[in-house]
């Protein structure tokens, strides 16, 4: 949908075997004439998947794109508009996609896992529903590879799939509330509403008050099998992709998430709730892995953390470390000191864990690359007028350039009405 030049739909068509047809949208006449003067000059093939790739959200698309895919068929789908999904606008995030989302270090995966909860919901409609085989936050968008299958029985499950997030106001503390739960008899199984609250009125932790978002998708999001196996195929035809170094980078540390944990912690911000400095990653790994749990990092930040830990463990391990760091005297009321208030129940081991490293970080494989150029991001949607402001977003020799020019046309137009001013009456 919104193909634009079509070249896309092209490549799909020409690049990608075995599939049968493709489908190649736009509302502007401009780009439907385009996509024809393309498909002539390079040749007709068909496919069969649906790619929604609009300028901003893709959320009025969504009804149309989920009955449109065949059973088992994949519904590519790109979400550009990152405020709002990210927090900067709740009220219009929750009118688009029904969902409200929270400022968190974790809001550009809080923005995934909303967009997969609303394509979800879409095709729950028509008693679909999604397994999502790859979804990438990269950039200034996020996009999501789902595949949608036929099954009543199978929708059943999707409360289980979905929950609420709570976020402490005061500390980096999150909790998840699941929508649904099962309990199972013989061989029958009842769903059943979810148990409440997971959370007391203030945090148990820094004593603040919770924000609540949600409902987002925490079931996985990638399917690590086929994220293995499409790394195995991008890395044996490396000198096909221009673009290989940003693939497997992103590939690779998709490859090494937790599959079943959602959201994540940053460092950096721990240390900041407490005004302490911070622990190496491999040092706080180390600890959270001779705890006894499991933690890995994530794509979306090259600092965040994902891990089974619970909270208590998390915040035990930075007392702990804190206590071999001192920092200085804070007011009582603040956050980091109520929790420093409070003695570790699990003393930490700091030793270094040989899984404190992944595969790629030990064999010190790239995993997030610098932005391929200055002023990288997202650029103005067609038929806006470029103005001084814009020089941010576009480098200031572009913006000049522009304004020269647009300069140049208006004393053309000026020249032209002057000449026709002055020019006689014909009589």
């Amino acid at each position: 949908a919104l193909s634009a030049s079509g070249l896309r739909a092209l490549r799909y068509a020409r690049e990608v075997e075995g599939i049968g047809q493709v489908v190649a949208l736009d509302n502007d006449k401009g780009a439907v004439e385009a996509c024809q003067r393309n498909i002539k000059f390079n040749g007709s093939v068909a496919c069969s998947k649906v790619d929604l790739d609009p300028y901003g959200s893709p959320s009025v698309f969504l009804d149309s794109a989920v009955q449109s895919v065949v059973d088992g068929g994949m519904l590519m789908c790109t979400a550009t508009d990152m405020a709002v999904l990210c927090g900067g606008n709740g009220e219009v995030c929750y009118s688009k996609y029904g969902s409200y989302p929270l400022r968190g270090k974790y809001c550009h995966e809080m923005a995934l896992r909303i967009l997969l909860a609303c394509i979800e919901s879409h095709a729950n409609r028509y008693k679909r529903y999604i397994v999502p085989v790859l979804s990438v936050q990269m950039d200034f968008y996020v996009r999501v590879f789902v595949r949608i299958y036929t099954s009543a029985s199978a929708m059943k499950n999707t409360p289980l799939k979905l929950s609420y997030v709570y976020q402490c106001t005061g500390c980096d503390a999150f909790h998840l509330q699941p929508i649904g739960r099962t309990v199972s008899k013989n061989t029958s199984v009842r769903y059943l509403p979810g148990f409440a609250p997971v959370v007391p009125q203030e945090c148990s932790h820094c004593q603040k008050k919770f924000n609540m978002g949600g409902p987002i998708w925490s079931a996985p999001i990638h399917d690590q099998e086929w994220v293995t196996n499409i790394l195995s195929d991008v890395k044996s035809m490396k000198d096909r992709y221009p673009a290989y170094d940003r693939i497997s980078a992103v590939l690779t540390t998709i490859s090494e998430e937790l599959p079943d944990v959602p959201l994540f912690l940053s460092l950096h911000n721990l240390c900041a709730t407490l005004k302490c400095t911070s622990p190496s990653a491999v040092i706080f790994r180390s600890a959270v892995i001779n705890a006894g749990y499991r933690i890995s990092g994530t794509h979306v930040n090259p600092l965040g953390l994902k891990s089974d830990a619970p909270m208590e463990v998390i915040w035990d391990i930075m007392r702990c470390w804190v206590k071999n760091h001192p920092v200085k005297a804070q007011p009582a009321d603040q956050p980091g000191s109520v929790i420093l208030a409070k003695e570790p129940v699990l003393q930490a081991n700091f030793a270094r864990a040989v899984a404190s490293l992944s595969k790629a970080q030990a064999k010190k494989v790239a995993r997030f690359l610098p932005n391929p150029e200055r002023h990288w991001g997202p650029k103005l949607r067609a038929g806006r007028q470029i103005t001084s402001k814009h020089i941010s977003l576009l480098g200031e020799e572009k913006v000049n350039g522009c304004l020269s020019h647009q300069d140049s046309e208006l004393d053309a137009k000026r020249q032209k009405i002057e000449k026709l001013e002055d020019a006689p009456a014909e009589s």
